[in-house]
């Protein structure tokens, strides 16, 4: 009988010694999963901020830059320099303002060449798109609403020569955007405290160059805004595949002479040029 008890309670002690390890199997469980919540919610919360920042860093862009132009049709005070400066002077002020948030691109077209060049995630590209046109249209019509904005005052961009001459003229100004953009902002080696001076002083020259002809779009965000706001889509098509074309070819060419200790003929056998690049040259 003896040893049969003692069988017995082995027995139980092993089932009690079962269901405290299945208990705390599932409590480990439980709290892994709770973690995997909050890593979860935490990198939405962060995605947010990113996209709550682009728009608000593009609305202020198109605010101050289409503003100048709106309000020198309209009044005559600001004069073409003064649009120039203003344009430089708000992209390096949001720049140092959310850069360090969301990268500040403000640019759809910029967006894309990051992502092509392996600097961002392609799975954010269409989030990031959204939140610079959000930002931009509701510029617009924050300009339209304060403003008596006609069509002699439009705010947007129409070409003022032929469509392929802005389209050029557009895709040079927009390589030069984003080799820069890529020199000062993708390099470790470069002085990344001044990214958002050089960005801005860059978008100036290409403004003084451009304006008169093209309106020195460089960004199919700022273009599109004004043009859903006000219904002028005249030419729109050249603001959007220009800097497109024009900031790929300028992330290209940066990439291209960014430094490597591969010999090129190294470089073109292996599987993607791009990706050999980028792997050996990390952000």
């Amino acid at each position: 009988m003896a040893t049969k008890t003692d069988g017995t309670e082995v027995v139980e002690i092993s089932r009690m010694e079962e269901g405290v390890g299945a208990d705390t199997s599932s409590s480990s469980s439980s709290r892994s999963n709770l973690r995997d919540s909050f890593c979860l919610s935490a990198s939405f919360v962060t995605l947010v901020q990113k996209l709550i920042a682009e728009a608000i860093g593009t609305y202020f862009i198109i605010f101050a830059g289409c503003g100048s132009v709106a309000v020198n049709k309209i009044y005559g005070s600001v004069t073409f320099p003064g649009i120039c400066v203003t344009w430089g002077l708000i992209v390096m002020v949001m720049v140092y303002s959310v850069g360090h948030i969301s990268g500040g691109h403000f640019n759809p077209a910029v967006t894309i060449a990051f992502a092509i060049y392996r600097r961002f995630s392609w799975k954010e590209v269409p989030m990031y798109i959204i939140a610079q046109l959000l930002g931009s249209i509701l510029a617009s019509c924050t300009l339209s609403a304060i403003l008596n904005v006609t069509l002699q005052s439009y705010f947007g961009t129409v070409p003022v020569g032929s469509n392929g001459q802005s389209l050029a003229l557009e895709i040079v100004i927009s390589f030069l955007l984003m080799f820069v953009i890529s020199g000062v902002a993708t390099d470790n080696r470069a002085i990344g405290e001044l990214a958002g001076i050089t960005v801005g002083m860059t978008i100036t020259l290409n403004v003084f160059v451009a304006g008169p002809i093209s309106g020195a779009s460089m960004n199919p965000a700022r273009s599109i805004g004004p043009a859903l706001v006000k219904h002028v889509y005249t030419g729109l098509w050249v603001y959007i595949i220009g800097p497109i074309i024009g900031t790929i070819l300028g992330g290209f060419a940066y990439n291209l002479i960014r430094f490597t200790d591969k010999p090129l003929r190294e470089l073109t056998k292996s599987g993607s040029f791009l990706k050999s690049i980028s792997r050996n040259n990390p952000a």
